[in-house]
């Protein structure tokens, strides 16, 4: 069971009903949920590929900063001239797909992981959620997203919503 008061701070930091909830998949700095392990198939029945999701406004605003200054354009300009940087956001891919697996398999969606992996950039969002949610080494190019966000978290919590640390 997921902790009431985690899903209020979810649902404060999403303005909105969280749905499919596995499990907290990391704890902001601050007490907060900021990475929900999402079930691959939402309660309504839809498929849902993005097991890790960024919950965390303040981080997921930085991010949306980060993707429209072309950091996934040179992220992907990287991967076709980086071997060694394909070849690690491939195992983040599959890292990503074992996790899911984990939880259960939905045919609609198998072998599709998110974020564009592993050949395409296309959410930095997912890929930081990744790096939080399986810890830095899985996802290289979500440690780098992490890596420019700073401490986001630093001003104090993003939402007060009786979590268990507000």
């Amino acid at each position: 069971m997921i902790d009431p008061r985690d899903v209020d701070a979810i649902q404060a930091q999403l303005g909105r009903e969280p749905r499919g909830i596995h499990e907290i998949g990391h704890r902001c700095p601050c007490g907060n949920p900021d990475v929900v392990t999402t079930e691959p198939r939402l309660p309504n029945g839809t498929p849902f590929p993005t097991t890790f999701y960024l919950t965390c406004p303040r981080a997921a605003s930085k991010i949306g900063t980060l993707e429209a200054s072309g950091l996934m354009k040179e992220m992907q300009d990287r991967l076709g001239t980086d071997p060694e940087l394909a070849a690690a956001y491939q195992k983040a891919h599959e890292a990503y797909l074992a996790a899911r697996t984990e939880i259960g398999q939905v045919e609609e969606i198998e072998g599709i992981s998110a974020g564009g992996m592993p050949n395409r950039v296309k959410c930095l969002h997912v890929l930081a959620g990744q790096s939080l949610a399986q810890g830095r080494g899985v996802n290289p190019l979500g440690d780098e997203v992490l890596d420019l966000l700073g401490e986001w978290w630093a001003s104090g919590p993003c939402v007060d919503a009786g979590c268990a640390t507000s």
